[in-house]
């Protein structure tokens, strides 16, 4: 964003700014809110003051006060991710990356760097790479994948199930899509508490930021090798012989690009979704009571806590208007899918039932749409339900207002969430979830009918007619499979 009027107001006119001793003066440069620091600690009421004092586009400062727009209102979030031809998601049309302002030592660097990925560049290009990851999609069996989903659901709380106590958020949610996706990438011996923990702290910023990263690439180009050599039916064979033809390089980077924004947005969907029902009494009864399927209650959660608050970022390519705000050539923009989702033009009530509305921006929209929404969809709906059938009594282990989150300005993570349960017996990771164990059939029963002689002979009861061992059947004459359940169904 240039240094420029940020809007057809001419805010940064000194004569239209706060007068002296205002609190606006303690923001930044031009009186512009920062989204780092002390009054960003509650990004939510933040994005609130900016749409009361901008309206649904606003200006504000990243770290070391770089001007950006932040997209608050649902509908201009929309036109931005939807139309190409004004705005990209290429970091290099930046003015601020250009002019050295948010160069490789910015905080947000990592979010801002340019990579040769499918979300990062346009055209032609765009259209090979996405192609090669919305080819490798469409051959994932979603039916294996919900089997692949309870079995880990039921791994993980074989895990802590005999306690009576859990946090669902170290030894559920941070889990369980970290298993799922090694399973689906190929990689399931690479799914350890190392991959989990890794994962976690190459998008936190840290010190070990980087050692992380290279542990999770080493995992990936272990993969990438293994499967050139010998392609099998999983994710990375078919993104590897994709007629797109991408190199090992852009294999591994599309690899850990699926990797970590599959695994982190289904984190923090699973745990948003365990909260609600946790803590809502209303969902926890309409759930109980049929009222509200699971996937009915995580499209409520992507309305209301979507894993993703924000995504960084959207450029314009030209001079246009958005949400009534002059936006110029190189300036920078958040999509907004928090504030977005709270718009007051589509949401004026927030606590009306959104069951049925699939118009969250929560998987955002346009070229750059999530490829792996149903994914991330399957496994918190399929992983959220059979935990909830394992332990029906599950309770919140401590207050509501106890509960802590973590802010950044992508995302909003549950600390923790500490349960309560009667302690439960292991369960064969291969058995079907279920509330209560369906006993074993007790092997002496048959199903069988009379040998064709005797059936003209009335027997004065169904179950006085002989049994016939299956050692003295002719298999001539055996009932096919659609007449034994016709029998069954009449009461024979």
């Amino acid at each position: 964003m240039t240094s420029e009027s940020h809007s057809l107001t001419g805010m940064d006119d000194p004569a239209l700014g706060p007068p002296p001793g205002c609190p606006a003066h303690g923001t930044g440069p031009g009186g512009l809110r920062r989204l780092y620091g002390p009054e960003a600690e509650d990004l939510s009421a933040l994005y609130e003051k900016l749409r009361a004092e901008h309206g649904p586009v606003a200006p504000a400062l990243l770290h070391n006060d770089v001007p950006i727009w932040v997209v608050l209102g649902h509908s201009e979030n929309l036109h931005m991710v939807r139309t190409p031809s004004q705005y990209a998601r290429d970091s290099r049309l930046w003015t601020a990356v250009r002019n050295g302002t948010a160069g490789p030592d910015h905080p947000l660097a990592p979010h801002i760097t340019w990579q040769p990925i499918c979300s990062h560049v346009e055209g032609d290009e765009h259209l090979r790479l996405r192609g090669a990851v919305t080819g490798a999609m469409s051959t994932i069996d979603h039916r294996g994948i919900r089997r692949t989903i309870n079995r880990s659901t039921q791994q993980l709380v074989n895990e802590f199930c005999e306690r009576g106590s859990a946090d669902l958020v170290s030894q559920f949610a941070e889990h369980l899509p970290m298993a799922v996706m090694c399973d689906i990438l190929g990689m399931p011996e690479e799914y350890n508490e190392r991959m989990v923990q890794a994962a976690r702290d190459m998008l936190k910023g840290t010190e070990t930021a980087i050692a992380s990263n290279e542990y999770v690439m080493g995992a990936l180009t272990r993969l990438t090798a293994r499967r050139r050599a010998r392609p099998e039916e999983d994710f990375a064979s078919h993104l590897i012989n994709h007629p797109a033809r991408l190199t090992d390089d852009e294999i591994g980077q599309h690899l850990r690009l699926v990797l970590i924004a599959a695994y982190e947005a289904t984190a923090n969907l699973i745990a948003n979704v365990l909260r609600m029902v946790l803590t809502d009494p209303r969902f926890r009864a309409q759930l109980s009571g049929g009222q509200m399927t699971v996937p009915e209650a995580v499209e409520q959660s992507l309305w209301d806590e979507p894993p993703f608050s924000t995504v960084f970022a959207y450029f314009a390519k030209q001079e246009t208007e958005l949400g009534g705000q002059r936006i110029r050539k190189g300036d920078g923009l958040l999509f907004g899918i928090a504030p977005g989702n709270v718009d007051p033009h589509v949401r004026p009530d927030l606590s009306a039932n959104m069951q049925g509305n699939r118009s969250h921006l929560a998987f955002g929209g346009g070229p750059h749409e999530c490829p792996g929404q149903d994914i991330g969809r399957a496994i918190a709906d399929t992983g959220v339900d059979a935990l909830l059938m394992r332990l029906p009594d599950v309770q919140l282990a401590c207050e509501e207002h106890e509960l802590r989150w973590t802010s950044a300005i992508s995302s909003r993570h549950l600390v923790e969430l500490p349960v309560r349960f009667e302690p439960k017996a292991q369960q064969d990771v291969q058995q079907r979830p279920a509330a209560h164990p369906v006993p074993a059939p007790r092997p002496g029963w048959q199903v069988t009918t009379a040998p064709p002689q005797q059936q003209e002979a009335p027997a004065p009861v169904p179950e006085a007619a002989p049994t016939v061992r299956p050692e003295q059947r002719d298999p001539e004459h055996q009932l096919g499979a659609w007449q034994r359940f016709l029998r069954w169904w009449r009461g024979y």
